[in-house]
């Protein structure tokens, strides 16, 4: 058995004349009706007549049309309006009559070009049968046809208005979806620069090392066995940032939505991953790390990554202190160097890193700072509140 749901949705889904034919065929039906007779707007002072075939002709121009109120709203109105004419010209006075103002709202809604002319012409086209009303009818008086003009040209207005807030929310929507996707850019451009600078910065390093130690086969060997280690970890974490930006992401229940946490005990890695570089570290964390941290946990990782990469590119063999402390709800980070190096081998940044850094730290209500050290150096500062939602 077919549910409700289901069949509202098909409806939904069927043409746009299939859904608008049934109001045509509702008023089609009432007029019909003997309890309903000359039961319709009376303009002109007409006296009413009985209906004949002229009052079916009237009827279907009034009614039928109105399945076509949306895909062709001129001529919808042009139709309906020449089946009020002629019903209020004979003096039927359907009730069909009612249509002329449901296409004249959707003409106001739809019409998509040559607003001002149709308005222009409808106008016209009233003046004309309301002179010929006045001739035909008992004395109708200008008021009740001006009155009649002001009910139409609320109703034009109340479509046009209808009109302009549809426009106002596509325009929403598309803005809202033009900042998601500049978001989700931003997202992932922070993403590739923290995981390609930092490893990349660290082979650039040990690879200009290893130049100096061709005449030490073992310290060759295990500077070139970290470059391979360095790399292979490289192409491990940008082939999990492209799973999650691949089409297929998302359709199964094992990849996570967001990029992985670092694991426990990550930091430390990181730190050893830099001293093999080159880089002097010092190393302290405090505290235990919640179990529901979020993205604080992630977004520590990332402060201490760039900071230690900025330390490999432009201090590089400068002391480095790494102290992270893990409170009850935020974690802070702070990176020191001492300025006592020279810049490394490797390019130049972007200032992308940082940026990226103080706009992660923001969006978790944190603090973040990065600053030269009075007499030389640079520290990195981050307060990150921890149980933010991954």
């Amino acid at each position: 058995m077919i549910s409700l749901r289901r069949l509202t949705a098909r409806w939904c889904r069927s043409d746009v004349m299939i859904r608008d034919l049934p109001l045509g065929l509702l008023l089609l039906a009432l007029s019909l009706l003997p309890a309903f007779d000359s039961q319709g707007t009376q303009l002109g002072g007409v006296p009413p007549r009985p209906l004949d075939a002229v009052a079916g002709a009237a009827l279907l121009l009034e009614c039928l049309p109105l399945a076509v109120r949306r895909r062709w709203p001129v001529l919808c109105l042009a139709l309906v309006s020449l089946g009020f004419a002629l019903d209020q010209l004979r003096g039927y006075h359907l009730v069909a009559g009612t249509a002329l103002l449901v296409a004249l709202l959707s003409a106001g809604c739809h019409l998509e070009r040559r607003r001002r002319v149709t308005v222009l012409l409808f106008s016209a086209a009233y003046v004309v049968l309301a002179v010929a009303l006045s001739r035909l009818g008992s004395g109708e008086p200008p008021s009740g046809f001006v009155t009649f003009y002001v009910v139409l040209a609320f109703t034009w207005g109340a479509g046009a208005w209808l009109r302009a807030t549809r426009a106002a929310e596509a325009e929403r929507r598309r803005r809202i979806a033009e900042d998601t996707r500049a978001a989700e850019r931003s997202r992932i451009a922070r993403e590739l620069h923290d995981v390609v600078t930092h490893h990349v910065t660290a082979m650039v390093v040990q690879a200009e090392a290893a130049r100096y130690q061709t005449a030490a086969p073992d310290r060759l060997d295990r500077a070139l066995a970290s470059v391979s280690d360095t790399g292979r970890r490289a192409i491990g974490d940008l082939r999990h940032l492209l799973d999650l930006l691949g089409p297929e992401h998302g359709t199964g229940a094992a990849e996570p939505a967001e990029p992985r946490t670092p694991p426990v005990g990550s930091l430390y890695s990181l730190v050893e991953r830099t001293r093999r570089a080159g880089q002097p570290v010092e190393f302290t964390e405090e505290g235990t790390p919640a179990e529901t941290a979020g993205s604080a946990d992630l977004v520590a990782y990332r402060v201490v990554q760039e900071s230690l990469t900025n330390a490999l590119k432009h201090a590089h063999g400068s002391r480095t202190s790494v102290r992270v402390r893990h409170g009850g709800d935020e974690i802070t980070v702070e990176v020191r160097t001492d300025g006592s190096g020279s810049p490394g081998p490797s390019p130049g940044g972007s200032g992308r890193g940082l940026a990226g850094l103080r706009e992660r730290v923001r969006v978790l209500g944190g603090d973040f700072s990065a600053q030269p050290r009075t007499g030389g150096g640079f520290v990195v500062r981050a307060r990150i509140p921890a149980g933010s939602p991954s």
